[in-house]
């Protein structure tokens, strides 16, 4: 909510250019640089269509626009103005013509905009009505799914079922949250990385198959998530955990597809909200698990809701303290906080952490209790897993390792060993939150580029060595957004081979980009074994405490922070602020 944006020119299609008689109030909020054109031209449309003039709710339903394209739901009147002065330079703060807020609820709420249902005043919000109506479906579908009714199961064979998938105190948590999940139609599994989401889906599914074997029934199980390529690590990491199965268990959840939740409700050419699947044409399945469920915006989570029979199980697996949809909603955020204190809490958390040492998990832990000191405390301790290069020049701590790294990567490339150049390709990773500027992707890709050739004497000619990112979907080649290669050299020339075997001519790939360095966006659920975490300065206004948690909690073995102490108590201390009133729905309800 608090992005501004700067005109490269006059002729800037954000600004609005010539006088069109638009109030004065929203083109000082033009001319500042926190309403688009875009978005006036929508309030000022509504407003001539719906008969409302008033410069105070043509400014609400334009700054309402506007929060939804930076992830909100709605536009809280109340604090829109503290929220926004902040992110305005020193000069121009307390210059824009902000509305008294109790006279500016006011004038919206009797506004003709709101007896015509083209905006809603609700939850102490202002929403479109598109929003609202999802809002409120997806709180109304909630609760109805919190008592519905599903198979009853065998408890005497859950119970020795659930010991023997999860055996020991070492998988308590586990054991728990699968006998849980199979006891409900709705379950919400949450946890950080490293505390064993997939070991607890492969076993529930087991459970779930016994239940079904003993009623003498088929199972029929619908795998998903939001994107392609989280969709492709879900089926890994099932299979993965199959090995770790009891020998009589691994057949019961091997072999699953998982696949996009756009291919799941059946995509529409025509429609991108809409789907084949609907409440007139429910999916088949019995159980619908969604992994990475932190991604997913609210008209999908609305679509899917419409979708799954009211006899079939729900599962929404994912971390609430990652980075949330690049959509409008905060949704999984809001089914945790809303639906903690139900009487029939679907929510069921994982804690304990099994993947990384206790460096990382201490780090993750201050990071999640919002602690600046802790944070710079375990940064500082020299932990095991944990440095922190405490710096405003982030080259120097960071050549070595990019350097390192690269060349390793380069010389298996030349040597011709794809599987050597693609296990490089995990060991290291640096994350940055910008794409551009002087700690952003494109800059540290040249960089590293520039110290290969110079240590090298190459110059990336023939591309040999060169780790690539796919940046967008390419089902004709089976490549999808998020995969990963390296640029091989072979008897047939540089092929790009990515995990899993796939090679093609470089030639071939539309959308990629080199990979040095990506953003923590991009890196949102995959690993590495060790990353480096560049933050930018403190003003920045991506540096927030979910976008540090997700960098951190990449590493499986090892994470470097690069950046000032001011930075990290920036990151700690400014949250992802999206306005939604999701939460408050399911509090009330």
């Amino acid at each position: 909510m608090s992005e501004l944006f700067e005109p490269l020119d006059g002729y800037d299609r954000r600004l609005l250019g010539v006088p069109d008689g638009t109030p004065d109030e929203l083109v000082a909020f033009n001319v500042a640089g926190v309403l688009t054109a875009a978005d006036i031209h929508v309030a000022t449309t509504v407003g001539r269509l719906g008969g409302e003039s008033s410069p105070e709710v043509l400014l609400a339903v334009a700054l309402t626009v506007r929060a939804v394209r930076f992830g909100s739901v709605g536009l809280d009147l109340a604090t829109v103005a503290d929220s926004l002065e902040g992110a305005l330079s020193v000069d121009q703060r307390g210059t824009l013509p902000w509305p008294d807020p109790d006279r500016w609820r006011s004038v919206v709420a009797a506004s003709p905009l709101l007896r015509a249902g083209v905006v809603h005043l609700d939850t102490e919000l202002l929403h479109l009505d598109r929003y609202h109506a999802l809002e409120v479906q997806v709180c109304d579908d909630l609760l109805v799914r919190l008592d519905a009714e599903v198979p009853a199961p065998d408890e005497t064979l859950l119970q020795a079922g659930a010991h023997r998938v999860f055996p020991g105190e070492g998988y308590a948590e586990q054991r728990a949250a699968a006998a849980a999940a199979v006891r409900q139609p709705t379950t919400v599994l949450t946890g950080g990385p490293g505390t064993g989401k997939t070991t607890t889906v492969a076993g529930l599914l087991v459970l779930l198959r016994e239940q079904a074997e003993r009623r003498g029934e088929e199972l029929r199980v619908g795998l998903a998530a939001p994107t392609a390529k989280a969709a492709a690590r879900l089926r890994e990491a099932i299979e993965e955990a199959a090995d770790q199965l009891p020998v009589a268990d691994r057949d019961r959840v091997r072999g699953l597809e998982a696949t996009t939740l756009h291919r799941l409700l059946g995509f529409r050419p025509d429609n991108a909200t809409r789907f084949r699947h609907h409440r007139g044409n429910r999916l088949p399945h019995d159980v619908v698990l969604v992994d990475e469920t932190s991604m997913m915006s609210l008209t999908m989570t609305a679509r899917l809701l419409e979708a799954v029979r009211p006899d079939a199980r729900l599962i929404l697996v994912g971390d609430p303290d990652q980075l949330a949809s690049v959509e409008a909603g905060v949704v999984l955020g809001d089914l945790v906080a809303g639906l903690a204190e139900h009487p029939h809490t679907p929510v069921v958390g994982l804690r304990t952490v099994h993947r990384y040492g206790e460096g990382i998990g201490a780090l993750a832990r201050a990071l999640r209790a919002g602690d600046a000191d802790e944070v710079l405390g375990v940064l500082r301790a020299g932990a095991p897993g944990v440095t922190f290069a405490e710096t405003d020049d982030p080259v120097p701590a960071l050549r070595e390792a990019c350097t390192s790294a690269a060349l390793r990567m380069h010389a298996a490339a030349e040597a011709g060993d794809a599987p050597g150049a693609l296990a490089v390709l995990e060991q290291h990773r640096l994350l940055c939150a910008h794409r551009d500027g002087p700690a952003g992707v494109r800059h540290w890709n040249a960089l590293v580029e520039q110290w290969l050739a110079e240590a090298t004497g190459h110059h990336g000619r023939s591309g040999i060595g060169r780790p690539l990112l796919v940046t967008a979907n390419d089902y004709a080649l089976g490549v999808l957004n998020g995969d990963a290669g390296v640029v091989v050299a072979t008897p047939d020339g540089p092929r790009a081979f990515f995990t899993g075997g796939d090679a093609f001519a470089p030639a071939r790939l539309g959308d990629v980009d080199t990979m040095y360095a990506m953003t923590i966006h991009k890196a949102q659920g995959s690993q590495a074994a060790e990353v480096s975490v560049l933050l930018p300065p403190e003003d920045s206004l991506l540096l927030t405490r979910e976008l540090f948690y997700t960098a951190v909690t990449r590493a499986r073995e090892h994470v470097r922070v690069v950046g000032t102490e001011a930075a990290v108590r920036a990151a700690v201390e400014r949250r992802v602020q999206r306005a939604s009133g999701l939460r408050r729905r399911l509090q009330v309800s």
